[in-house]
């Protein structure tokens, strides 16, 4: 790899959730000192509109909010304020996994397709068959997306997407690689998950997680469909923009991300995970916490849904969340019993404040000088998905996901970028530009990647090449 690209990671990885880190102290800030963080992430940088922290360190939990609900003069977040935690419902999901591994209703090792029986016919290579655990840690060989999602909604994406459409999806499908070879995160792998599981028990995912997971948690905040009460204290979803948006539902893929919850809430399922809270469920999260195998980016490890990130002679699990409206981070140290929640309304990143507030030795983003996106028709992102070669084992993976743009280099974070024009995009994380470039027959067949003063040129790759 040279060393012009290694800069541009770099630069990529400092602002990302595995950034690199500066000397510091390693507990958590004081409460006035987390306000102040908030006061200037929503005030003076617009990156939120309400943002709500919660902390656990010496056996207590604190909570730290600051903003609202809304961008009118609506009420102020806290505690019990109701947000779209998204891909954290993966660590829900992978601890279903283990409960019932733990009473032998199945296995780790089990193939999926014995769970779905006849209907479908999960795809196969070279012998090998799809396991629960190749699922849960992201070694499946599946996209991260399944090729016939196209959602009649942008704002809503996975609403429609239908049993029947996963089984197509599933039974046409040929894996590109081999089964366990890879880590790619997917979507598509832990949503099929939960509803394997949801089908072997003959439920469905919210009734499973309820009746396993937040009932013996005393979760009494944190479900798939709201109550009454939640959806009077649920705040408003918005963009980057801070424009509202539609909240999601996921209705077949639940398991990768249906769930919404609250900062008290999560605080528990924190202390649970930590064993301060007394629950039938510690062997089965301890069990989620061992890893399992490397997963991309510096000093990573996957265990079961859990990313396990070393550094500092420290061990932090942790899972992040976000779905049209809403970003979230979970971490704790096992070690020294410390977590830390961050729920956030907006689409911007909180990762950087999750670490920090987990380790100050992980800096806060600086975000770059403030660049302005324009509205594009979500369907001209669909024309430059696809994959991208910078040059040997570098790759970007371009795809759409609802009416965003995202970008994954090999080795790092997926990030989303945003339109300054229909053709050219800008990162909100570091100072970097992509202007989508088209052949002689119209078609999109390169991408330039702009930073530091450079421009570098990416090839389109073929479907299906590797």
């Amino acid at each position: 790899m040279t060393r012009r690209l290694n800069a541009f990671l770099f630069g990529l990885l400092l602002v990302s959730a595995v950034c690199f880190a500066v000397q510091g102290a390693s507990s958590a800030p004081d409460d006035d000192a987390i306000r102040r963080i908030l006061v200037e992430r929503i005030d003076e940088q617009r990156r939120s509109v309400g943002i709500v922290v919660g902390v656990v360190e010496d056996g207590q939990r604190r909570v730290v909010s600051y903003g609202r609900v809304a961008t009118d003069d609506s009420p102020e977040v806290d505690g019990d304020t109701v947000f779209e935690i998204g891909s954290i419902t993966k660590v829900f999901t992978a601890i279903l996994l283990a409960d019932l591994a733990g009473e032998g209703a199945v296995e780790l090792e089990t193939p999926v397709q014995r769970l779905l029986g006849p209907d479908v016919t999960v795809p196969t290579r070279n012998g090998a068959e799809v396991t629960l655990l190749h699922l849960t840690t992201h070694s499946s060989g599946l996209p991260r997306m399944p090729n016939n999602f196209r959602p009649a909604d942008a704002g809503n994406p996975y609403a429609d997407y239908t049993v029947a459409q996963l089984y197509e999806f599933l039974s046409s499908h040929e894996l590109q690689r081999d089964i366990g070879a890879e880590v790619e995160y997917s979507n598509l792998a832990t949503g099929l998950l939960g509803h394997a599981l949801a089908v072997s028990q003959e439920t469905d995912y919210e009734a499973l997680v309820s009746e396993r997971l937040l009932e013996p948690l005393a979760m009494a905040d944190t479900s798939v469909t709201l109550s009454s009460s939640q959806q009077e204290r649920l705040a408003i979803g918005h963009s980057v923009q801070l424009r509202p948006v539609a909240n999601w539902d996921l209705p077949t893929l639940a398991g990768a991300g249906a769930l919404r919850s609250t900062v008290s809430d999560m605080l528990t399922f924190v202390e649970a995970n930590l064993g301060l809270r007394e629950s039938p469920l510690q062997v089965a999260m301890a069990e989620t916490h061992a890893p399992r195998r490397d997963f991309p980016g510096p000093n990573m490890q996957i265990g079961l849904g859990w990313v396990i990130r070393g550094g500092h002679g420290r061990e932090l699990h942790w899972h992040n969340g976000g779905t049209g409206g809403y970003r979230s981070f979970l971490g704790f140290d096992l070690e020294s019993q410390t977590g830390v929640v961050v729920l956030s309304n907006s689409g911007d990143s909180v990762d950087d404040l999750g670490f920090h507030l987990l380790d100050s030795r992980y800096p806060l983003v600086i975000p770059p000088a403030m660049r302005t996106a324009v509205e594009v028709d979500p369907a001209v992102f669909d024309d430059y998905a696809g994959r991208y070669q910078l040059m040997e084992n570098v790759v970007f993976t371009v795809m759409r996901e609802g009416d965003g743009l995202f970008v994954h280099i090999t080795g790092q974070p997926r990030l989303q970028v945003f339109p300054e024009s229909e053709a050219r995009y800008f990162y909100r994380v570091v100072d970097a530009q992509i202007t989508f470039g088209r052949g002689e027959d119209g078609s999109v067949d390169h991408l330039v990647l702009h930073q530091g003063g450079r421009d570098q040129r990416a090839e389109r790759l073929a479907e299906g090449s590797e």
